[in-house]
């Protein structure tokens, strides 16, 4: 019977570690499949704490302790670990979600103007999340123009995406579970189906292999937004987690060298930056550097001629389908001209009615683009 209470004891704690171990980042775990074996630890968690639980208290009871009072040391170890695991190294125990959703026009913002902002416009309505808060939150729900959306980001990943929060035609809730592959994974509170951010693919439990919906989202500075949309709200920063947001530009600007979330300045490294473009059938990367010094970027996406720009600012960058297949941007002064036409830098049309035609960007670290894009190709 004392076998049994060390089995129970070892195995719990075993079991425990193992929960946080498979969706978190740690040595090894992220670079396995290994999220089959996660969500069957999570789906069937009670089964397995009650059977190690019942272990213990039959050796316990029924073992032949000479000083059974020494065995509170052990309890005690496997007491901490449970609540490590469970309410500290919990990843909705890390990042936590916003108490309230805080929204102020230009004249009342308080988010420094250097800040980089995932923009939506919708239905005439517009808003920017700064990137400094999402970093934190990894996503954050909200109404535009009177459709639900769910604003999400992942700093080791370095992925911003907007999704429908919609399944099975009804609004759902969200909360953060872990990683996979790196990347943050998100729970919904129906179905307990976790769902991968960089894709908004439900990757385990009933739903998996169904998609949420994406929203048309842009990655640009605040002062380029605002420029763009004057009217524009904007998300305020949580009093109660303003210690927990980055203080500094470094994370944003590229300068940081954390080793989860820093960036490699050199190009097609794991930590290089990529433009990330696809289309129905192809996936392909555009090299950081290279638009930096180019501006624009044309090329063809099956068999769809597009371009890929960045605003005077270095940080603001947009892609269009071009209306012909030799159709050629010009870039002067953040104005793009085409055909004695004049466009803005996010392509509406400033002497035609006519509008460029926005694809969907991203913003992201090699590593990531490559895992989630399989068969992706280089410019």
């Amino acid at each position: 019977m004392k076998k049994l209470f060390w089995f129970g004891c070892l195995g719990l704690l075993l079991f425990e570690a193992a929960t946080v171990y498979f969706i978190m980042p740690m040595p090894g775990s992220q670079r396995i499949n290994s999220i089959d074996a996660a969500y069957f630890l999570y789906q069937w968690r009670w089964v397995f704490r009650g059977l190690f639980a019942i272990m213990i208290f039959i050796g316990l009871a029924r073992g032949n302790w000479r000083r059974k009072w020494a065995l509170i040391v052990p309890l005690i170890i496997l007491a901490g670990v449970i609540y490590m695991t469970n309410f500290t190294m919990a990843a909705d125990a890390m990042f936590k979600q916003p108490q309230m959703i805080v929204l102020a026009n230009a004249t009342e913002n308080k988010v420094d103007s250097n800040r980089l902002v995932i923009g939506v416009t919708i239905n005439g309505e517009a808003k920017a999340y700064p990137i400094r808060f999402l970093g934190y939150h990894h996503h954050v729900q909200d109404v535009i123009g009177g459709q639900p959306i769910l604003v999400t980001y992942c700093t080791v990943c370095r992925t911003g995406r907007v999704f429908e929060p919609i399944i099975n035609g009804k609004k759902e809730t969200f909360r953060l579970v872990g990683m996979d592959h790196f990347n943050a994974m998100l729970e919904d509170a129906g179905t307990k189906s976790w769902w991968q951010q960089a894709t908004g693919k439900a990757v385990a439990g009933k739903l998996k292999g169904q998609q949420l919906p994406e929203v048309l989202s842009i990655q640009t500075s605040m002062n380029k937004w605002l420029e763009l949309h004057p009217e524009s709200k904007i998300l305020q920063a949580d009093s109660v987690y303003i210690s927990s947001y980055d203080t500094t530009l470094k994370y944003e600007s590229g300068t940081s060298k954390s080793k989860l979330t820093g960036t490699d300045s050199l190009s097609w490294k794991d930590k290089s930056w990529v433009i990330g473009v696809k289309s129905a059938s192809e996936r392909k990367a555009y090299d950081w550097n290279q638009l930096k010094k180019e501006r624009i970027i044309h090329d063809k996406l099956d068999n769809t001629s597009l371009a890929v720009v960045l605003a005077a600012d270095n940080r603001s960058f947009f892609a269009f389908e071009l209306p012909a297949p030799d159709a050629k941007l010009l870039l002067i002064n953040d104005t793009l001209h085409l055909n004695n036409k004049h466009f803005r830098i996010d392509g509406k049309g400033i002497d035609t009615s006519y509008s460029l035609k926005p694809l969907q960007a991203y913003q992201e670290f090699w590593h990531s683009w490559q895992t989630f894009n399989p068969g992706t190709k280089r410019y």
